[in-house]
């Protein structure tokens, strides 16, 4: 990677992602990994808007936990990058269903009688 400028925006945005992580892993412990106090404010920080500023700690806390596969109490790389897939499937569903309420519901993700074999 390097520190050439990207050339496209999915590498502006994957540089985006790694700087962002790297931005908050640093304060406290492992500088590799996310505490549960830097994924709280990192999730604050940057996500805010689309996790309505949900200041409620359970909201937080559930995130973790389901990020912490290992239990370790802390977030690697790996799975903050599971976080960040897993929101924007979910901003991307949003999107598409908030677009085909303009359409014809016959429309909808192709679920049609002729599938059930």
């Amino acid at each position: 990677m390097g520190d050439n400028p990207p050339s496209s925006n999915l590498e502006s945005a994957m540089q985006m992602l790694i700087k962002t992580f790297h931005k908050y892993s640093g304060k406290e412990g492992d500088k590799y990994t996310l505490s549960r106090g830097e994924l709280k404010e990192l999730l604050l920080e940057e996500l805010g808007t689309y996790l309505g500023n949900s200041r409620d700690n359970e909201a937080v806390e559930k995130v973790m936990n389901d990020l912490d596969a290992n239990n370790d109490g802390e977030v690697d790389f790996t799975e903050f990058i599971i976080l960040m897939g897993a929101l924007t499937v979910a901003c991307n569903d949003f999107f598409l269903e908030f677009k085909s309420d303009d359409k014809p519901k016959e429309e909808s993700k192709g679920h049609s009688a002729e599938k059930k074999n």
